[in-house]
């Protein structure tokens, strides 16, 4: 019965019987030939029957194509080609196609195996089909803030918690992860932080009662942990040059006041302050690195000098001011520390600060105003807590930048107000 037309559409025209010897190159990317009962009215049985040559030419070039010439071309799945009686003994080298699904090796070679079900290794970077919600696994106490809803399928991913003053108890390790498992960026100090403070507030409160040159001495601790804690901050670490620039106009800046008037240590601070802006901007300008890292490490170096260099203002104000705003922040800091929610931890601390400024406003010549003083050094206090407790910040930080930015921001506080209230 000859082909449908439907069969053979997409098939080149039959050129005769001169096919059978063509090369193998020039077959080698045909298509394969139609089998033998779609060509011939009626099996043989043997090479040399009686069937007419135009019906054994095709079959016969199709019993000499070799692997090569079909090995890019897909199967020809036809149900006449794949139900076909073939003739014994007529592929002899070969695996007759007997089944659909058992295809000859060489024609689908370069094709992907068929396989049901599908491995793993094909699906691996798929998301998962599920038909219904997937059992909740246990969490991690510290992975619990960010898994809401995503035990279910097709649910949002967990969005970032928002920013609160009282900050994430959980200590982050890396930044990124935390970003990740959606942490607060804001991590407080903590208590250890809060005592080391509260020592060093005291020890200033103390030399200042003392003596200028007594107060030297805590306030050079405080303005190195100032310069070193706030490149850290920033993620500037080991910034040793950035370090001992900021760390150098402080030492400048309290050996000004020293030389001069008290009237004139305001001036003292605001000129080293400038001269320092100065020398930062022409080492930066002279620095190999992209521009984006100049500006970077220009505002983290002017920055920090600047904290360093404002730290002086205990040098020119009075010293008993520095007695109140320094024992003010002290004890401000400490009861921030507290384990109380945020609104009444926050009253709480500026309450106590107001309370030891009028306590030891009382001891010196301050008096009253002692309450005021030690009110708005809470307030700065308070600033620079929150400062040092931004983006993931690390236990280096805390032991830093928490510790010396309370009593840094509340320098030009002590300053002003005690030349109010004094």
């Amino acid at each position: 019965m000859p082909a449908a037309a439907a069969e053979t559409a997409y098939l080149p025209p039959y050129p005769g019987p001169a096919q059978h010897s063509a090369p193998a190159e020039e077959t080698a990317y045909l298509p394969p030939v139609p089998t033998f009962e779609q060509q011939a009215p009626a099996p043989s049985r043997g090479r040399h029957s009686a069937a007419p040559a135009q019906a054994q030419a095709p079959a016969a070039a199709s019993a000499s194509a070799s692997a090569e010439e079909t090995a890019y071309l897909p199967p020809y799945p036809g149900p006449a080609q794949q139900q076909s009686a073939v003739p014994e003994g007529w592929f002899r080298d070969e695996v007759p196609a007997a089944a659909p699904a058992s295809a000859p090796a060489e024609e689908t070679a370069y094709l992907p195996p068929y396989r049901p079900e599908a491995a793993a290794e094909q699906t691996a970077y798929l998301p998962p089909q599920a038909a219904g919600p997937a059992p909740e696994a246990p969490e991690a106490p510290e992975t619990a803030v960010a898994a809401a809803g995503a035990g279910a399928p097709g649910a949002a991913a967990a969005e970032w918690s928002p920013p609160t003053l009282a900050g994430n108890t959980l200590r982050a390790v890396d930044p990124a992860q935390a970003r990740a498992e959606g942490r607060s960026p804001i991590i407080d100090p903590g208590p250890q932080a809060a005592i080391l403070t509260a020592g060093l507030g005291l020890l200033l409160a103390v030399a200042a009662a003392l003596g200028p040159f007594a107060l030297l001495v805590p306030l050079i601790v405080l303005q190195a942990l100032t310069a070193a804690g706030w490149f850290r901050l920033n993620g500037m670490w080991p910034a040793r040059q950035g370090i001992a620039l900021a760390f150098a106009g402080a030492l400048a800046a309290d050996a000004a006041v020293l030389a001069v008037d008290d009237a004139y240590g305001p001036g003292a601070i605001v000129g080293t302050l400038g001269a320092w802006v100065l020398l930062t901007l022409v080492l930066q300008l002279r620095s190999h690195a992209d521009p984006d890292e100049r500006m970077y490490g220009l505002m983290a170096s002017v920055a920090s000098a600047a904290l360093a260099i404002v730290c002086a203002g205990y040098l020119a104000a009075d010293l008993a001011a520095v007695t109140v705003g320094a024992a003010a922040v002290a004890v401000a800091v400490f009861a921030r520390a507290l384990p109380l929610p945020t609104l009444p931890s926050v009253g709480v601390s500026l309450a106590a600060a107001a309370g030891a400024g009028i306590a030891v406003g009382g001891l010196t010549s301050v008096g009253v105003g002692g309450a005021l003083l030690g009110l708005v050094a809470g307030v700065c206090a308070l600033i620079g807590l929150r400062v040092a407790a931004y983006d993931y910040p690390s236990k280096f930080v805390h032991m830093t930048a928490g510790v010396a930015l309370p009593l840094a921001a509340a320098a030009p506080a002590v300053y002003l107000i005690g030349r109010v209230v004094g």
